[in-house]
């Protein structure tokens, strides 16, 4: 089967091929020749998702499936949490708002904060939501060269790496996308098709 991921993000599709079943085709938005800046408008982290997948199903006609995650920090009232990849500006520049979040963060002592992605998948005309979060804590500086967003500043629960310094085989295996997408993969191999 093959199913349209609504993102152009290479980081995203490389993390969700490999933990998908490989009877799911996952195509991305170039792959179907859309070029188009998707609106992301909802207040929500599953209203973004929704959005995304429904703007692919009724514009270009395809199954497909879309993503929103959200880094929620306690200490903020869990922003940036939906406003996450444009928390610093309307730009998506991770560098921006890892600084503009340790900057906010500066002497507070409750550094709880969790990862939240929300899938949406649309299939044969139906809806489905899928949630996956991660809770861990923020660093009070960057660590590590991997990963992509806010990973260098997030340590994961129970760890005392940032996801940036334990490589992508560890991060895939526990993170807040690595959970929603494992669902989503085993309710489209539990026979839905």
């Amino acid at each position: 089967m093959k199913l349209v991921f609504a993102t152009n993000n290479l980081h995203k599709l490389e993390e969700v091929r490999k933990i998908t079943d490989n009877n799911i085709e996952i195509v991305s938005l170039a792959d179907i020749n859309c070029h188009d800046d998707i609106p992301e408008t909802a207040d929500t982290l599953e209203g973004n998702a929704l959005q995304k997948a429904r703007y692919i199903k009724e514009k270009y006609g395809h199954d497909c499936f879309a993503d929103d995650t959200g880094l929620e920090v306690e200490a903020l009232n869990n922003a940036p949490g939906v406003y996450s990849a444009r928390y610093a500006g309307s730009e998506h520049d991770a560098e921006a708002n890892m600084k503009k979040l340790l900057y906010e963060m500066n002497n507070k002592t409750n550094r709880k904060a969790r990862f939240r992605t929300v899938i949406a998948l649309i299939l044969n005309e139906k809806e489905y939501l899928f949630e996956g979060e991660i809770k861990g804590s923020i660093s009070t500086e960057k660590k590590g060269i991997n990963g992509f967003g806010y990973d260098p500043v997030f340590i994961p629960e129970n760890y005392t790496q940032s996801f940036a310094e334990m490589g992508n085989e560890i991060k895939n295996s526990i993170s807040h996308r690595a959970e929603a997408v494992k669902k989503l993969s085993v309710f489209l191999s539990n026979g839905i098709l």
